[in-house]
């Protein structure tokens, strides 16, 4: 299995009068742009994914909407509590076991630290491996049998910046 984590895009700061409720903090225009490159790199390195599983918070949806509609892969975005920041890895590993059939491909659209701390988990067994996920950037997991530990290599990670040279 390959699987993609996405960090959202730049979102409205925190503590921005009328959102007072992080997860309805959406994108700012800056951020739309430049997912929008980020997507059509996506698309030149004719990444293919079964299923787009997002985070349900307003900049993390945006970021999987945008991702999805530049690769037309609208049919496949989910959204799941499992990629908020708060959210449980061991949820969000056991229900994409539970997919079938099973997906070649994912891509996990969701937030920091919760990314950083999945891919560390997911290549040394805990979430001591430090990892920087900028807003935008994107890795790739090539992962045999997905568990709860140890169980895949870092192909790359991107920064947002190296994407948006490749669009």
């Amino acid at each position: 299995m390959e699987i993609y984590l996405l960090r959202h895009g730049l979102a409205v700061e925190r503590g921005t009068s009328g959102y007072n409720n992080d997860a309805d903090r959406p994108l700012t225009d800056e951020g739309e742009r430049k997912l929008q490159d980020i997507a059509r790199a996506m698309r030149k390195m004719e990444l293919d994914f079964d299923l787009i599983l997002s985070s349900p918070y307003t900049r993390a949806r945006q970021t999987a909407e945008i991702v999805a509609h530049g690769l037309k892969a609208r049919k496949e975005l989910e959204f799941s509590d499992s990629l908020t920041p708060d959210g449980s890895a061991r949820e969000l590993i056991e229900s994409l076991n539970r997919l079938r059939p099973k997906p070649e491909s994912v891509l996990l659209v969701g937030h920091e630290p919760h990314l950083s701390g999945l891919i560390s988990l997911l290549v040394s067994g805990n979430r001591g491996c430090q990892v920087e996920m900028k807003k935008g950037g994107l890795a790739k997991l090539d992962v045999d049998l997905l568990t709860n530990g140890s169980c895949a290599a870092l192909a790359w990670l991107l920064t947002p910046g190296q994407m948006r040279l490749m669009a």
